[in-house]
């Protein structure tokens, strides 16, 4: 089987060839690969700054940085698996509805053959489309999901389909296994209690970012660990979780919020978990003149492979 693998760096300058998520192939296959990164360049879901559109290749460009042994988790990523950057869903700006349904065309080969979909927004509008993909292939999955924002609302200026309201959907359309899926990191102002009640309505399990600082990142570590069990699950991952001072560069800053190595050692405390995919989203790059915030999404990103690989290594 033939194994994709990153461009060496001691080979060929980091700031040469065509700009790859860690200089991965450009190759549309779902054969002999565990896992695709697959760029969702859709911002028509927001409800404030716009410009998420331009993540996906923000992302890539820095990506040339990250090199592939994790020294945290005690694993090289290419020595593990093979994988690709398979590319940008053909999105239709402005449309939504038919934008959902261009994600699931592309995802769902993917999902049929077992790679892993690893996407970058892109707006949170998107995890909508990726969640019916994963869901028809492996039914109502765990949800895992870090934010500033609980994404539960039921409309926005009476639109029911926007980055603001993707999780309400998501469990109305039976995508989500809500006894086992979480919210971490919720902060800032809200505009009313009920903010807080709908997520719990909807049945999910939710641990604000005040209540993380009460009990700590072990206890919330945990939880999350307890919530999930031996479920399947999803990954989505808002920027906006970080705090504005390490992630300038996203549409809807709160304060208040998680360092870079905070949230890194949180999402490596994930190990173990079977997430049949993942996301980040909502990188804008236009707040983010120093790619500070794109790099650390990628750096989010490698943890996520790093997560597959330590998965498939303790499979052996």
């Amino acid at each position: 089987m033939m194994k994709y693998k990153p461009i060496n760096s001691l080979e060929s300058p980091r700031f040469a060839e065509v700009k790859t998520f860690m200089r991965l192939p450009y190759v549309k296959t779902t054969e002999g690969i565990d896992y695709a990164i697959v760029g969702v360049p859709f911002d028509t879901g927001v409800t404030y700054r716009t410009g998420q559109r331009f993540g996906p290749n923000a992302i890539r460009d820095i990506s040339s940085l990250i090199k592939p042994f994790n020294v945290p988790q005690d694993i090289n990523v290419v020595e593990e698996l093979s994988g690709v950057d398979y590319g940008d869903v053909p999105v239709n700006p402005g449309y939504i509805l038919d934008s959902y349904d261009r994600i699931v065309d592309t995802l769902s080969p993917l999902i049929k053959n077992d790679v892993i979909p690893i996407c970058m927004g892109g707006d949170h509008s998107i995890t909508l489309g990726e969640l019916r993909a994963i869901a028809q292939n492996n039914g109502p999955v765990a949800l895992v999901h870090f934010d500033s924002h609980f994404d539960t609302i039921d409309e926005y200026f009476g639109e029911k389909y926007n980055h603001g309201t993707v999780f309400k959907r998501a469990v109305e359309e039976g995508l989500i296994d809500v006894e086992h899926s979480i919210q971490i990191g919720m902060r800032g102002t809200f505009y009313d209690k009920s903010d807080l009640m709908g997520s719990e309505d909807l049945g999910l399990k939710v641990i604000t970012s005040f209540e993380m600082r009460e009990i700590g990142l072990a206890e919330v570590k945990k939880q999350i660990k307890e919530r999930v069990g031996d479920s399947k699950a999803f990954l989505t991952f808002d920027i906006d979780f970080v705090d504005p001072a390490y992630a300038p560069g996203t549409g809807t800053i709160e304060v208040g919020g998680w360092t870079g190595p905070e949230t890194l050692d949180l999402v490596r405390s994930l190990k173990g978990i079977n997430f049949v995919g993942y996301d980040l989203v909502e990188v804008m790059p236009y707040a983010d003149p120093s790619q500070i915030t794109a790099f650390l999404a990628g750096n989010i990103m490698f943890e996520f492979i790093s997560l597959i690989a330590l998965r498939k290594k303790e499979r052996r």
